[in-house]
């Protein structure tokens, strides 16, 4: 699982380099990790196999994973080497489910819950890198294996999560609820992933850490998101409200729902996501952008070499495809970079990276910005390798409307979504929604 970093930068990025011969300094840290210059604790040589280990890692506090468990996993990693991530995860996962099988669940419901957590996170963990091949039957295998096993840790749970199929316009949005133990009508937060991430990592995320607060917690997927691609053969769709609005008519049906008290979360490309929901859906009394984005298309672009660029803008398809398979094609190449065309090809569905790049585009909040009503707040990693610059933007184009919170590295939170950090992240974004919702009353 890799909790939806966006690595299409230092694709376009090493596109650049195969176009200008030069690839841009900022974007350096995708192939080489320099130890003098870390911002991340570098276990494994492979950058993103590294982010992916750490990023599984930081469920660890929300009984997501446990350390020593993915130290043994990420040890079997070859660097660039897909097959040996599955096989470390896909053994992990297989291992640690047996061991919740075999607990006594009437007798210690605790321990069978947490393994059985803990073995649907390696499972997801385990499809990161397959999505480059469509047709590999281990993609749905192991999203059954994950959800049976997150299935049976919900059963066991003091108040049991309860799945539940929302209907929109020409598709459905699956969601799992979790009602906090406090009683009567409660606030709720709905969760939303992003480019790659599950719902069921948003458990572990901020899920767990709603429910200790006393609200409730509503996790969905939408087209492009794994469920919805695997199961409804459905890419994203840049109109998120079609997604999100169902979401929250189910919210508001609910009898243990405080109505004026309904926030919503976007994690990782979810924080474009989220906003560009609440441009339309006006029943949010707050909404968390980790980490904020303006323009996911013009962070791509921005990357891209000048030649490919012209390429691209003079509808030079079958151009653009053949240089971007040299990368895609290419083992030699970073897994960064080839994991990066491999899921946006995959979770936007189309297997031409021109028609990939062309469908960005209109994921922008230009122009709509100034339809968002609610007070946001706006995550932002100080080395957030994946949208530097992007959560700034967004929060000075909402103005008043924003606030902005820069998480250090200095503090372990600097990442693209605090990967290491989630218990500081939901100390902050949910002492400011207590706060908003507070005040909220107060003018009621």
């Amino acid at each position: 699982m890799k909790l939806n970093k966006v690595t299409f930068f230092a694709f376009s990025a090493f596109c650049s380099s195969l176009l200008a011969s030069a690839l841009p300094s900022d974007m350096k840290q995708y192939t080489k990790h320099e130890s003098k210059n870390a911002t991340m604790l570098q276990l494994i040589p492979d950058v993103d196999f590294n982010y992916n280990v750490l990023a599984t890692m930081a469920n660890a506090p929300y009984q997501g994973s446990d350390i020593g468990e993915i130290l043994v996993a990420a040890s079997q990693i070859k660097t660039g080497d897909f097959e040996s991530f599955y096989q470390a995860y896909y053994d992990l996962a297989t291992r640690v489910h047996k061991q919740a099988e075999a607990i006594d669940c009437k007798k210690h419901p605790v321990s069978a819950r947490n393994a059985f957590f803990r073995a649907a996170t390696y499972y997801r963990s385990a499809d990161a890198f397959l999505h480059g091949n469509w047709s590999d039957p281990r993609i749905t295998l192991l999203w059954k294996q994950q959800a049976g096993a997150f299935n049976k840790a919900m059963e066991l749970m003091p108040i049991p999560g309860r799945r539940i199929e929302l209907q929109a316009d020409n598709f459905t949005v699956p969601a799992i609820f979790f009602k906090t133990d406090r009683p009567g009508r409660r606030p709720t937060v709905i969760l939303g992933n992003g480019y790659d991430g599950s719902m069921e990592d948003l458990y572990h995320v901020m899920g767990e850490a709603l429910l200790q607060r006393g609200m409730n917690a509503i996790v969905y997927e939408g087209p492009g998101q794994p469920s919805v691609r695997r199961y409804q053969d459905l890419g994203f769709i840049p109109e998120w409200e079609r997604v999100v609005t169902p979401v929250v008519d189910y919210a508001l049906s609910r009898d243990d729902v405080d109505s004026s008290k309904v926030g919503l979360m976007g994690f990782s490309f979810g924080g474009f996501l989220a906003s560009r929901a609440a441009a339309f859906e006006h029943r949010l009394a707050a909404v968390i952008a980790l980490d904020g984005i303006y323009d996911f298309s013009q962070t791509i672009f921005r990357q891209f070499g000048p030649d490919l660029t012209k390429l691209f803008e003079a509808g030079k398809k079958n151009e653009v495809d053949e240089e971007v398979a040299k990368v895609q094609n290419n083992p030699n190449v970073p897994s960064t970079l080839r994991w990066g065309i491999n899921q946006g090809e995959w979770s936007f569905k189309t297997h031409s990276a021109y028609t990939f790049l062309q469908k960005t585009k209109a994921y922008t909040l230009e122009g709509i910005v100034d339809k968002i009503k609610a007070p946001v707040f706006v995550g932002d990693g100080q080395n957030d390798m994946f949208f530097p610059g992007q959560a700034k933007e967004l929060a000075e184009q909402l103005g008043g409307r924003a606030t902005h919170h820069l998480f250090e590295t200095i503090q372990g939170a600097g990442q693209h979504c605090q990967v290491g950090g989630y218990v500081l992240m939901n100390q902050v974004s949910l002492d400011w929604l207590e706060d908003v919702f507070a005040n909220q009353t107060k003018r009621e």
